[in-house]
């Protein structure tokens, strides 16, 4: 296939929870730009979270944040797409959250708001390298105001059944996804990373099947089902494998490296 544009994942792509890009990663990912070849992050993360591995490793293609409710120039920062969640949504969350006693963060403005510092705030925190905002009240400070996504952290096993449990009770109302393990994620549901995807490609006069995607995790499935060629790091849930035309090693042995060795610079 003819690749003009490379969709990465961020975390346990790029970067592993050391949040470092590995000296192979960011020489194969230089190759690939001097081809022609543009690259561009798909991630979960917020945009002033992610916008330094853009930097850093010269993908000037629009970066997108927050599962695709946010797609910024990384040029300019200028906002291209922005589709939060509605502050009535927000509302049943914030309601359905509080009676199950679980640690939950509201995103505004490339902000990200909880109701006090814990192990799970503390983990986002040293993941994102970006500090919480500390409120008395997320039911107030979001009372009438949109979200651009709502996040649950608990432990891996914990998550994955509360994912069902949001699942269930927002119905239509929400896309609900996972990034990391302990990360429950939910998103207007017109949202995910293969609509963003889309969305890109069309802006940059890309068809999608020239696109190359590597992730890792669940939220990436919908990244991999919109490219040419969908490729899974190691550690993928067999969920992503399933969709993938090839799986790579993990990001501790140069996965991204190796998917572009074999799938771009070939």
């Amino acid at each position: 296939m003819t690749v003009r544009l490379v969709a990465f994942d961020l975390d346990g792509t790029l970067v592993g929870r050391d949040l470092v890009v590995r000296p192979r990663v960011e020489a194969a990912i230089a190759r690939m730009r001097e081809t022609g070849v543009r690259g561009c992050i798909v991630t979960g993360r917020m945009y002033r979270a992610a916008i330094p591995f853009a930097r850093r490793l010269g993908l000037d293609a629009p970066l997108v944040c927050y599962q695709g409710a946010a797609i910024v120039d990384p040029r300019t920062d200028a906002i291209l797409r922005d589709v939060p969640l509605d502050a009535e949504t927000v509302r049943t969350i914030v309601d359905v959250v509080e009676r199950d006693r679980r640690h939950l963060q509201l995103y505004r403005n490339d902000e990200y708001y909880c109701e006090a510092r814990n192990r799970f705030s503390e983990l986002y925190a040293r993941l994102s390298d970006v500090q919480p905002v500390i409120v008395p009240s997320l039911r107030e400070s979001f009372a009438f105001s949109p979200a651009t996504k709502a996040v649950v952290i608990d432990d891996p096993d914990a998550a994955a059944d509360y994912a069902e449990r949001l699942r269930a009770a927002l119905g239509e109302r929400a896309y609900v996804t996972r990034s990391y393990p302990e990360f429950v994620e939910m998103l207007n549901p017109a949202v995910d990373k293969g609509d963003a995807l889309r969305f890109v490609a069309a802006h940059l006069g890309i068809e999608t099947s020239e696109i190359v995607a590597i992730g890792d995790s669940w939220n990436d499935t919908p990244l991999l089902e919109a490219a040419g060629c969908g490729i899974a790091m190691g550690s993928a849930p067999p969920e992503l494998r399933a969709v993938a035309r090839a799986v790579v090693s993990g990001v501790e042995e140069d996965g991204v490296a190796e998917a572009l060795e074999r799938y771009v610079l070939a």
